[in-house]
This record gives C-alpha cells, sequence and structure tokens, in this order.
C-alpha cells in the first residue's frame, strides 16, 4: 500500500488526503484478485473438487474482475471515468457473489474463509469508493 500511496502523490491532480478511498480500493481489489486466485488452486487440491466447482468458477472470475478493476483505477485521473465507476460496481458484485460462495465452505477450508474475509473487504472499498 506505501508504494501505491507514493506513486498516486506524484500522479498530477490527485490528493491523497482526499482520494484515499480510491487507494484503498486498488489496494483491496489486487489483494483480492491474488487470494481469489490462491483459492482456487487450493481448492483444485481438495479431494471433493467436483463440489467446490462453483467455487472455482467464481474465485477465478472474481480474481480477474478484481485485477482489471485495479489495473483501470491506477490509471484514472482525478475526476474518474464512468468506464472505471462501471467497474468498480462490477468489481464489488463479483465480490459479494464470490465471498457468499466462499462463506458457505468457510467451516471446512479455511483457504475459503479467509478468500471470503478478502472479498468483503474488497467489496467494502468499491462501495466506499462509489460513495465518495
Amino acid at each position: 500500500m506505501e508504494m501505491t500511496a507514493r506513486m498516486l502523490e506524484m500522479t498530477p491532480g490527485i490528493r491523497m488526503r482526499s482520494d484515499r478511498a480510491l487507494l484503498a480500493c486498488i489496494d483491496a481489489c489486487f489483494e483480492c484478485a491474488q487470494v481469489c486466485t490462491l483459492c482456487a488452486n487450493a481448492c483444485l487440491q481438495e479431494r471433493m473438487v467436483a463440489m467446490l466447482r462453483q467455487c472455482i468458477r467464481l474465485n477465478l472470475d472474481c480474481a480477474d474482475v478484481c485485477d482489471a478493476t485495479g489495473r483501470v483505477l491506477s490509471r484514472v485521473g482525478p475526476h474518474g471515468t464512468r468506464m472505471a465507476r462501471t467497474m468498480v460496481e462490477a468489481c464489488a458484485i463479483a465480490c459479494e457473489e464470490c465471498a457468499r460462495e466462499c462463506e458457505q465452505h468457510a467451516d471446512v477450508h479455511e483457504h475459503c474463509r479467509l478468500c471470503a474475509e478478502a472479498c468483503r473487504r474488497c467489496e467494502r472499498a468499491c462501495r466506499a469508493l462509489l460513495a465518495s
């Protein structure tokens, strides 16, 4: 997060005091993308892989949406864009759906519990950015 903040501080037009929601969302997106990818990989190593198909699919979809959203937000200017807003909305939805699925497996698979937490954090960060 520190390096992202430093880079954003150097971007003309970005005022970090007022753009903390942007920074938090970018970092949450990239963290969630990584955690979802790791969760999908862990699910593939489980004995009952067939029961985790939907979880794996949502993990991979969420990872792709979060990664793309983080990348778009990293390029957005001080006033944002309609496309960036739409991406953040889609990211919040992807995180909500993935978290809901992972929560169903969280009592058995620790990686799903951790993934659900990362998805909920990212969902909250997306919604906070949309509200700012």
